[in-house]
């Protein structure tokens, strides 16, 4: 498939997973990889906790968009600044300046249960909206909470029948739930737990939020390296050279680890693709503690690659 289409099917890409499998460095390598794309791209973190603009080495994100890379902007949502642009926006400059000094504006914020992410998902829908960006992707909270984020539309459609709160819920879920504007992808690791979840979100979206989901990104694969199979002591006479003391044993010891790795892996990829009907997008393990830019352009390639060899 061409990434430029495959970027291009929705406007607002929600990236999401249980914490841990690498979901805000798959927003921030889905971000540069669009860019790519020919696509301009606003790249959103949530509350300024996913520590996205490390990867980019860059300063924490401001509520203004900042150029993150070649095609990317980011900017970061909270609640309350969302809530101040709502009223402002809405000729209630004088009163969201109060909710500041007063201290107000947490009561506010807390008065219907759901508030806070209908406030931030509508700053989202304003920006998917405003046409500022090709592709607005946002790095949204891990799984548990991700549920309950994209849930707040209906429950607080459920809740409050009239006024401004339940048209902005009616308007969000207009956005969640078409396709052309928006797509859910989920992102999580080769491992039991992790698929297990991300099989129970998936169907949880679908069913209760009536979100499109796009590909799933299985992140941290493991590639396989040609030879391994080979007994090292072989392989060195075949090179000529002469291993020392306990390298031999060494090197078995690793090539049997990834060998099980591998074997775990494929397993996991087999279920996954058995319990959830969605295609896969595969990312590989990097062995780096801190990634930064090298390993993004890295991640960035190798998902696009990933998304050519999506069938049509």
């Amino acid at each position: 498939m061409d990434p430029a289409r495959f970027f291009a099917a929705s406007r607002l890409l929600i990236v999401a997973g249980k914490g841990g499998v690498g979901k805000t460095t798959v927003s921030a390598a889905a971000a540069v990889a669009a860019a790519r794309s020919g696509l301009s791209v606003l790249l959103i973190e949530l509350e300024g906790k996913s520590g996205l603009t490390a990867l980019f080495g860059r300063e924490p994100l401001s509520y203004d968009a900042v150029p993150l890379a070649d095609g990317v902007v980011g900017r970061t949502i909270t609640p309350d600044e969302a809530l101040l642009e709502y009223l402002r926006d809405h000729g209630m400059r004088r009163i969201s300046k109060r909710l500041v000094t007063s201290g107000a504006l947490e009561l506010v914020a807390t008065a219907v249960p759901g508030i806070r992410d209908i406030l931030v998902l509508g700053r989202v829908k304003a920006l998917e909206r405003g046409g500022s960006a090709d592709l607005v992707i946002l790095d949204a909270p891990a799984a548990g909470h991700a549920i309950r984020f994209l849930l707040s539309a209906r429950g607080l459609l459920d809740a409050v029948k009239v006024g401004p709160i339940s048209a902005q819920a009616r308007e969000v879920l207009d956005l969640l739930t078409d396709a052309e504007r928006c797509q859910v992808m989920l992102v999580t690791l080769p491992e039991e737990t992790p698929v297990n979840e991300l099989v129970d979100t998936a169907y949880h979206l679908e069913d209760r939020v009536g979100v499109s989901l796009g590909p799933v990104v299985v992140n941290g694969l493991m590639t396989i390296i040609d030879g391994l199979e080979i007994d090292p002591t072989e392989a060195a006479e075949q090179a000529g050279v002469t291993l020392r003391r306990g390298e031999a044993e060494a090197l078995r010891a690793a090539a049997g680890f990834r060998a099980e790795r591998r074997a775990l892996q494929d397993e996991q990829l087999a279920r996954l693709d058995e319990a959830l009907p969605l295609p896969q997008l595969h990312l590989p393990h990097l062995p780096a503690t801190d990634l930064g830019g090298a390993e993004l352009d890295a991640l960035a390639t190798a998902l696009l690659a990933s998304i050519e060899g999506l069938q049509r």
